[in-house]
């Protein structure tokens, strides 16, 4: 009750001597209740098959589904919920704030169960978690960004990740966000850091010209498969993406994979990022080529590893500046001691 009292913004107006002399016994139902977001995504990535369908409006049978879900599985909510007509669409846990997504795990009995209860929620694979990044700059700005959390950030860097984010459908309390000047940059920090090596894969479908991480996992002796465009098509039946994604590997995770949202106009589905990951592979998404702000992703219900995207520069040069996303819970951002006295 007091952090409830605390987060209100009627805190500082006097309570009515009903209100205060109100037994303790008795409950006050609340006026309006809506499920929070993230906890309806929860309940619909438990529906199979629904990862090849990111847009479009909750069914009857869907809505029903989720009540039942939560109230079963929130019990708080039981007699005060009321879910709104919601679109898969905007499933955007932003809408939430962090405090109150804290507060919903310390609710919920099984803790942080958005992440462990669901097969289609992102990844739920354990060998894909907390994966040492090899020494590198993004190593070291993801640590200090991890060790000093509110530190060294401005007010335009804030709205711009929360735009960003937004743009993607995805928490903040999951990712951490990196602004670099160019698109080259941000492929290489992912390059110079992952953990390419003799025995596991780099599989790309991003074009030669572009794909700078490519170089270093040659150089590290990882197998490099480059991919054609047409792979990424869902209505090819046996595809050889679905092979590759699937071929055996001594090593866990197998490596990284790399595909584009969308090229020329054409999006390409974020299934690809949920079957990566059952088969034990990184994603990479490269979604450079929507517009923040006008072509909305909804990565809610996949959390790819890392993301790129472009957001334009309003307060300086460059005009346009690249962000690169990295999942907190896929990768291991502390360093030994020795690095760090280095």
């Amino acid at each position: 009750m007091e952090s409830e009292i605390k987060e209100s913004p009627f805190v500082s107006m006097p309570k009515s001597p009903i209100q205060s002399s109100r037994p303790s016994s008795m409950v006050v139902k609340k006026a309006h209740t809506v499920i929070p977001a993230h906890i309806v995504a929860e309940a619909i990535s438990t529906l199979h098959g629904l990862d090849l369908r990111w847009s479009g409006p909750i069914t009857p049978t869907e809505r029903d589904y989720v009540e039942q879900y939560v109230l079963a599985k929130y019990p708080q909510y039981a007699g005060q919920v009321e879910l709104e007509n919601i679109d898969l669409s905007s499933l955007c846990i932003n809408e939430v704030s962090s405090e109150a997504a804290i507060d919903d795990k310390k609710k919920s009995p099984r803790g942080n169960s958005r992440e462990s209860s669901s097969p289609f929620f992102g990844s739920n694979h354990p060998d894909l978690d907390r994966i040492q990044l090899e020494p590198s700059r993004l190593l070291d700005i993801l640590t200090k960004k991890s060790s000093f959390p509110g530190s060294f950030i401005s007010i335009p860097e804030i709205q711009a990740r929360n735009k960003v984010l937004k743009h993607c459908g995805l928490p903040d309390d999951d990712y951490l966000v990196l602004f670099t000047p160019n698109y080259k940059d941000a492929m290489m920090l992912v390059g110079e850091s992952y953990p390419f090596f003799k025995g596991n894969f780099y599989m790309s479908i991003i074009g030669e010209e572009l794909d700078y991480v490519r170089e270093f996992a040659s150089y590290k002796e990882s197998k490099v498969i480059l991919a054609p465009e047409t792979w990424l098509d869902l209505r090819i039946k046996g595809s050889q993406l679905s092979q590759y994604f699937r071929k055996k590997c001594k090593h866990s995770p197998k490596g990284l994979f790399s595909y584009p949202a969308d090229v020329n106009g054409m999006r390409y589905s974020m299934h690809w990022i949920s079957e990566a990951h059952r088969n034990s592979w990184h994603v990479l998404l490269d979604a450079t080529g929507l517009v923040v702000g006008q072509d909305r992703l909804n990565l809610a219900l996949h959390r790819p590893d890392f993301v790129l995207c472009s957001l334009e520069n309003t307060h300086a040069q460059p005009a346009r500046i690249t962000c690169l996303l990295v999942r907190k819970k896929s990768f291991d951002t502390t360093t030994s001691s020795s690095q760090m006295s280095e």
